[in-house]
């Protein structure tokens, strides 16, 4: 079970999160951040006049891997699509232009029936395009809100780069006058966050990602659809890390941002802090802090070294999510018991504990062997120490292992409650994460302003 649950592990190298000073002072560097966010992003005149002239060329994009950076093509073909190249090929990936009347038609005026939600970047709206009647979200830039013309543009070229099942599909942006405004595939069953924290088998009006409805007596999700959520969620994040040219770390991971389409299947979305992560012998960018309290490193808060190691801390965030049912940040709660790290932490060390961690909505249905090994995941993903935290791809193997042992509630009714022994679980060579710690994690030189 050690291998599995040990927090902290011994480093020569003092790690800053462990000062309890700084950790004291972690939430007030927060709101300090966030109250300071709208004015670092409209005080950079430059970079949003840069971004505005990007978009407004309509011309073909070829993104610089080094700078992330987009420039006109050197042909300067007038064309509807922005196309952008990944490792020399520029024949796939390509977003449409639109107009803004399109939109507009294509929401009737952006009538309040068809307003969705709101988050950091404005409103969502669900709309039907006119020419070919594709159903569609389209979010709309709020010019006093907390994300700027940076984070459209980066949305827009993240997005426009990648090519996943588990990555919401960016159709296409407008870019017209002062408008900002994109458009992505309509994902039907809302975000995850909506499903863990505020269905609650009540007949509610639910306000989802992209639609209001009336859905009586919606059911909590059950052990297996949470288990396989989990899975594509971080096939997602591995396809930014591993297989995406440069690397990807997506900065803002979270509940509300994993949307769900048709039977349940998770993709990430909002890459408005999506950041180029280190290449070469670089272990980390140093930049702003930014992101949501209770999913954001505090490696990364203390230091503002962002690494991919971040990303891994606010999946585990999630998937503890996923399985408690509790929110990452709960004001409603009392002192430890507001953060789901700090509460879950000591009951990591007791397994005789484990069921007490289970969704109350699970009504005791899950594998009770699942639920060692899906907290087992979590606790390394949400270790203090960067370099203790698995790789994402050893996260994927798991939990794609563990999607794949399908909970039948009829047949373990009688067994759920039996606890499993450690080396059960160490036994499954499938399962397994390796825990060797990576050397430099969070040390190197690579800098940035943002």
């Amino acid at each position: 079970m050690g291998c599995f649950f040990g927090c902290s592990g011994n480093s020569k190298k003092k790690n800053r999160s462990e000062n309890p000073k700084h950790n004291n002072n972690l939430k007030e560097n927060f709101n300090s951040n966030y109250k300071n966010k709208a004015e670092d992003r409209t005080s950079s005149t430059a970079d949003e006049s840069a971004a505005k002239q990007q978009l407004e060329l309509k011309r073909d994009v070829n993104v610089n891997e080094e700078t992330r950076e987009a420039v006109p093509s050197s042909d300067g073909r007038p064309s509807s699509v922005m196309e952008v190249t990944v490792e020399g090929d520029t024949s796939n990936s390509k977003a449409r232009t639109f107009t803004y009347q399109e939109l507009v038609d294509a929401t009737g005026n952006f009538r309040l029936d068809c307003f969705v939600g709101e988050g950091g970047f404005g409103k969502v709206y669900k709309g039907r395009l006119l020419d070919t009647s594709e159903v569609v979200a389209i979010k709309q830039l709020d010019r006093n809100g907390v994300q700027g013309i940076r984070e459209f543009v980066v949305e827009v070229l993240t997005l426009s780069l990648a090519d996943h099942p588990n990555l919401v599909k960016l159709i296409g942006y407008c870019a017209e006058g002062d408008q900002r405004l994109l458009v992505y595939e309509y994902m039907p069953l809302g975000s995850l966050e909506t499903h863990l924290h505020e269905f609650d088998n009540l007949i509610i009006i639910v306000i989802i990602t992209n639609f209001t409805d009336l859905r009586p007596k919606q059911k909590a999700l059950d052990w297996n659809t949470r288990m396989a959520i989990a899975a594509g969620a971080a096939r997602g994040l591995e396809y930014l890390h591993d297989k995406m040219k440069p690397p990807v770390i997506y900065r803002d991971l979270k509940c509300a941002n994993i949307l769900l389409g048709e039977e349940y299947n998770p993709k990430l979305s909002d890459f408005g802090l999506a950041k180029v992560g280190p290449v070469g012998d670089k272990t980390h960018v140093s930049t702003r802090v930014m992101g949501t309290y209770g999913y954001c490193a505090p490696d990364y808060a203390m230091t503002g070294q962002l690494t991919f190691k971040s990303d891994i801390y606010s999946f585990g965030v999630v998937l503890l999510e996923i399985i408690t049912g509790r929110k990452a940040i709960d004001n409603t709660k009392e002192g430890r018991e507001q953060n789901l790290v700090a509460w879950a932490r000591p009951l990591f060390k007791d397994r005789r504990k484990f069921s007490q961690m289970a969704d109350p909505a699970l009504h005791g249905q899950y594998p009770t062997r699942g639920l060692y090994q899906a907290l087992a995941i979590a606790a390394m993903c949400v270790q203090e120490q960067p370099n203790m935290r698995p790789l994402i791809a050893d996260v994927v193997t798991a939990l794609t292992y563990l999607s794949k042992q399908k909970y039948d509630p009829q047949m373990h009714s009688s067994n759920h409650r039996r606890t499993p022994s450690s080396s059960s679980i160490s036994s499954d060579k499938n399962y397994r994460i390796s825990k060797k710690p990576e050397t430099g994690d969070s040390q190197s030189e690579n800098d940035s302003d943002d």
